[in-house]
Order: C-alpha cells, then sequence, then structure tokens
C-alpha cells in the first residue's frame, strides 16, 4: 500500500470496480464522491478542491482493492492519509492536503461548533470515535494554523453534505477533464 502510486486511469479503475459500495448507511461511494465535488463545484470553488472534493475518500477504494472488499469498519483505515498519499505523485498540495486533513477538520468542527456534532450521519459519529474523538486546545491551534486549514474545513462541510440519497449529479467524466487538466 505504502508504494502503490495512481495515474488518472487507476482512479477512473478503482470507482469503477468499488464505486458501488456503500459509504456510508445509504449511499455509494461514487455517489458520495460526485455530490461533494459537485457541492466545491457549486461554491464556486478552485479546481483544485474540486478534485479534492471528488477523490477525498479514495483511500477507502485503495484499501477495498487492497483487502479484495473485506473491510472491518470498526478500524481506522487511515483512508485519508492513504488518499493523499497514492495521489502525491499526481496532484499538488492544493488537492492533497485537504484530502490529509479532512478527518481531523470532522474532529476540528466537531470541537469548535457544538451544533457540527449534531449534523454528523450515524457513520461520521461512528468514525469519529474511532479517528480519535474531539481535539485538544493544542490540536485547534496546530490545525488552525495550518495553510491549507481553510480548504479541508470547506471540504468537510461538503463531504458531510454530500450523503443525499437520489441527487442527480454530473457523471465522473465532467469532473475527469479537470483532473486531467491538474494532474502533473
Amino acid at each position: 500500500e505504502g508504494q502503490m502510486r495512481l495515474e488518472i486511469d487507476n482512479i477512473l479503475d478503482l470507482y469503477e470496480k468499488w464505486g458501488s459500495n456503500v459509504y456510508d448507511e445509504k449511499i455509494s461511494q461514487i455517489d458520495h464522491a460526485l455530490q461533494t465535488a459537485t457541492l466545491a463545484e457549486q461554491s464556486g470553488s478552485n479546481d483544485e478542491l474540486i478534485v479534492a472534493a471528488l477523490l477525498h475518500d479514495i483511500g477507502h477504494l485503495v484499501h477495498l482493492e487492497n483487502e479484495q472488499g473485506e473491510v472491518d469498519i470498526s478500524v481506522n483505515d487511515s483512508h485519508e492519509a492513504v488518499g493523499a498519499r497514492v495521489l502525491a505523485n499526481l496532484f499538488s498540495g492544493g488537492v492533497t492536503a485537504p484530502i490529509a486533513m479532512h478527518v481531523e477538520a470532522k474532529r476540528y468542527l466537531c470541537t469548535v461548533e457544538p451544533d457540527y456534532f449534531n449534523s454528523l450521519s450515524i457513520g461520521s459519529v461512528r468514525s469519529l470515535n474511532i479517528q480519535g474523538g474531539v481535539m485538544s486546545k493544542d490540536e485547534v491551534n496546530r490545525f488552525e494554523n495550518h495553510p491549507s486549514f481553510s480548504a479541508a474545513v470547506a471540504l468537510r462541510r461538503w463531504d458531510e453534505g454530500g450523503k443525499i440519497v437520489g441527487l442527480k449529479v454530473a457523471p465522473f467524466s465532467h469532473f475527469s477533464e479537470l483532473m486531467s487538466k491538474l494532474a502533473n
């Protein structure tokens, strides 16, 4: 897994193969990816953040590929770190940093916005505990001072919003052109 490096075709293959897997309660990985990217696009976000939104959970798909679909959701798969790592040769930090930080962003928002926790899906609440729960003051300060802080928080809000069953969104091909444009 540490050695895995993705090209655009590998990314498309992963979503082709594992995208229909259930992501969280009632929605598939691919629907969640497309909804999150659509929310980013509708917000007038930059291209890098739209691609980050599309691919933010690719670490889960890498995990599915490595485990041939047998995944234990009670274990923290560090999907954010895996995702950022496998994309690092292909995209700049404008794509990979928010991906690497989107789990921390959830912990951050749960710490600083009491209402945010109440907005989480059941799956997000379950994974929050596995991922370290709320942040300490030191963690909050460190997170807020990171150059990609705002991007990570924006991505996290779209992530939570992108879980609507049956929402009509653009197909993957709509975003794959953007990926190709940004790829190193």
